[in-house]
């Protein structure tokens, strides 16, 4: 299982078009449960459905990268959960629906996806950020490649620098201030 977190370098961030490029193999080879979202793509809607009070969205790869594609502008908020294709949605819907406004759990190691039957989540955070994770470390590393300034999610969640560039920022706090801030 390998976590990633986009937070910096990009113009904005939560615009799914560049994730699903890097990673295209897995987003179209994938049927999709979005939920917990705000501010989606209009065309989504006629693959909507609710679990009692929970919206969702059940969406083939295919349709939802070329939707992505052409509506490309910043979810606010959203869980963007990967299925291998044999999985169906009754089967899905059996589990709790995976949010992320409010959920503690992108901040805990050991990294793991919320829908136990996933294999992959990509997560819209605030429009602040987002998050990708994967039990295929190949597919975290494409998302990385893509976007070298994103960063190891469980090396962030323990406030441990990663970069060379952050060592010598510490470094130099450390001998200014002592403890460098932390």
């Amino acid at each position: 299982m390998k976590g990633v977190i986009l937070r910096k370098g990009e113009r904005a961030y939560s615009y799914f078009s560049g994730v699903f490029s890097a990673i295209i193999p897995a987003v179209v080879e994938r049927n999709w449960l979005i939920t917990g979202y705000e501010n989606y793509p209009e065309a989504l809607e006629p693959y909507g459905g609710n679990l009692g009070r929970e919206a969702f969205f059940w969406v083939p790869g295919e349709r939802l990268e070329e939707i992505v594609r052409q509506q490309d502008y910043p979810w606010y908020w959203g869980v963007l959960s990967g299925f291998k294709k044999e999985v169906r949605l009754h089967q899905v819907i059996s589990y709790g629906l995976p949010y992320a406004d409010g959920y503690t759990g992108f901040w805990k190691n050991p990294i793991s996806i919320q829908h136990p039957m996933a294999d992959i989540e990509i997560v819209a955070w605030d429009s602040a950020l987002t998050l990708l994770i994967s039990r295929d470390e190949a597919i975290a590393q494409a998302f990385r490649n893509a976007y070298p300034r994103s960063e190891d999610l469980e090396t962030y969640n323990l406030g441990e620098p990663e970069s060379e560039e952050w060592r010598k920022i510490w470094e130099e706090a450390e001998l200014h201030y002592g403890d460098g801030g932390r």
